[in-house]
């Protein structure tokens, strides 16, 4: 049995470290920004080891699998630490902060083929999600024309909502788009199979201030009251609080993105709608236990979510009967379900069931691309 250790105690930590729990991973440990909040965080979740530093995490014989849960500037160090001591990683996108590091990150992946390396789009083990991906594999809905929807929160609308990733040098010169858009571009990506020929891309920053706390305020807390006086620094945002993207994709196929994190309203809404010759598909992140299914000479479907009407992709990442919603938390055990299922198989000649560092390494680049367009106001070639 396969033994795990997160790096990372802030909101998608814990989530990692209770998912595996679910699957009957043994989690040994987690490791937060010091000592002290690692030995916290451990007794909290039940967890045997608090690490004082990332090397304690790598010289840990009983680790199997690293899970790096922290901002994005340390991803690509501790990746390529962890293969190189001979772990597997699964990794929170995006999978780095350049291409540069993602494509050094590739190549040790290439160079170390017995271990596995993932990146942890979940999104993509939804069982809606999944049955969309086999009926368009199926050729269900036929040619596809176009994909449109986004990805829209309103976590940082107000200049007192605070996050690292408000800054380039912790989370990347793109925010909305990197942490939310990658979501929507990679998925597409699964569902369709299409793969991105060109972009142009508008971006805008409608947030141009920020108040930074001088003391610590947790992820998606700021919107909460509070009777302690607050002391704030000013601070200029060069990161887009909202963006709009068209896609041309092979073979023809057009794509349109909006992703936003001040839309009032919209805690975390992923849309996607397919439209092809033959029928066009819907999925909204918030009814995730739909999928509406279009039709033009008959009454559309809503089909909610029942193993016993899915196809056999999703049915292998579905655990609960019809009527019985599974959910975020759900996604990623999952996807780990997947990525521990593919270690102990251990034919990594096999194909991949999972996101791998390839497919972090192409998210980036179009992130890189998406930035070019808007500062060069142009269409850019992939």
């Amino acid at each position: 049995m396969l033994t795990a250790a997160v790096v990372g105690t802030g909101f998608i930590g814990p989530v990692h470290a209770e998912a595996l729990s679910r699957l009957g991973v043994t989690v040994r440990g987690i490791l937060g920004s010091s000592p002290e909040k690692s030995k916290a965080t451990a007794d909290k979740l039940g967890l045997e080891v608090g690490y004082e530093n990332y090397q304690a995490v790598l010289d840990d014989d009983a680790v199997d699998v690293i899970h790096i849960t922290t901002p994005n500037k340390f991803h690509y160090d501790m990746a390529s630490r962890a293969i190189s001591a001979g772990k597997h990683v699964i990794c929170e996108k995006p999978l780095a902060m350049t291409t540069e590091e993602t494509a050094k990150l590739v190549e040790l992946t290439n160079a170390n083929p017995n271990i596995v390396a993932a990146v942890n789009y979940n999104i993509r083990f939804y069982p809606m999600v999944l049955h969309a991906h086999d009926l368009i594999a199926s050729g269900a809905i036929g040619e596809i024309y176009s994909v449109r929807g986004g990805y829209v929160q309103d976590w940082l609308l107000y200049d007192t909502d605070w996050n690292w990733r408000l800054m380039p040098d912790e989370g990347g010169d793109l925010r909305a788009v990197g942490d939310i858009g990658t979501h929507w571009m990679d998925l597409v990506s699964f569902v369709t199979g299409l793969k991105v020929e060109s972009l142009i891309a508008d971006l805008a920053t409608f947030v141009p201030i920020h108040k930074k706390p001088r003391q610590a305020v947790a992820t998606f807390e700021g919107k909460k009251e509070s009777n302690t006086p607050v002391e704030y620094d000013e601070v200029e945002i060069k990161t887009e609080d909202w963006g709009a993207i068209l896609f041309h994709y092979e073979g023809g196929a057009r794509g349109t993105l909006n992703v936003s994190q001040v839309t009032a309203g919209r805690k975390n809404q992923l849309t996607v709608e397919i439209a092809g010759s033959k029928a066009s598909l819907a999925w909204n992140s918030e009814r995730p236990n739909e999928l509406w299914i279009g039709h033009r000479d008959k009454p559309s479907e809503i089909l909610l979510k029942d193993p016993s009407l899915l196809g056999d992709t999703a049915l292998g990442h579905t655990d609960y009967p019809g009527g019985h919603n599974e959910g975020f938390p759900d996604t990623f055990k999952q996807l780990y379900r997947a990525v521990y299922g593919y270690i102990e198989a251990g034919d990594f000649d096999a194909p991949k069931p999972f996101p791998t560092f390839d497919e972090g390494h192409f998210e980036v680049a179009l992130c890189e691309a998406i930035l070019k367009s808007h500062q060069g106001r142009q269409w850019v070639d992939m």
